[in-house]
C-alpha cells in the first residue's frame, strides 16, 4: 500500500517502507531506545535488534481510509522509565513524519519487545 499526495507540480507516491524506515529511524534516536525489534522475530523471549536497513520489520503502517496508524516494537534500556520512553517516541516520530514528508498521524503505537542493558 501506498500513499497518494497529488500537489500544484504532479502527483507523489509514498510507500508504507519509506514511512515506517523514517518512523525507526527517528525512534532509535530518542533517549533510552538500545534498538527496534521485529514483531515476527520473537522467540523464547529473545528480541533480535534490528539494523537500520530493516526498521521497517519492526514499524507497521496501517492505512484506514484517510487515517494512519503505526505500530512501533522496540527495544528500550534497562533503568529508563518505559512510560517517559514511549512518549518520547511518540511525540518524536509523529513530529519527523509531519515535517519530512508532510503526512499526519492519527496515533504511534508503541510495543514494548524487550529491556536490554544499552552498549555505550
Amino acid at each position: 500500500m501506498s500513499i497518494e499526495l497529488n500537489t500544484n507540480d504532479g502527483q507523489v507516491t509514498i510507500t508504507n517502507e519509506v514511512i515506517s524506515t523514517i518512523a525507526g529511524g527517528a525512534a532509535v534516536e530518542c533517549y533510552g531506545i538500545v534498538g527496534m525489534a521485529s514483531k515476527s522475530q520473537i522467540r523464547d523471549g529473545l528480541a533480535e535488534i534490528l539494523r537500520k536497513e530493516n526498521f521497517s520489520k519492526g514499524v507497521i503502517v496501517r492505512q484506514e481510509e484517510d487515517h494512519l496508524y503505526i505500530d512501533m516494537y522496540i527495544i528500550v534500556s534497562y533503568g529508563t522509565k518505559i512510560s517517559e520512553v514511549a512518549h518520547n517516541v511518540q511525540s518524536q516520530v509523529k513530529y519527523t513524519l509531519s515535517k519530512s514528508l508532510g503526512l499526519e498521524i492519527d496515533s504511534v503505537n508503541i510495543y514494548i519487545q524487550g529491556v536490554r542493558v544499552a552498549k555505550d
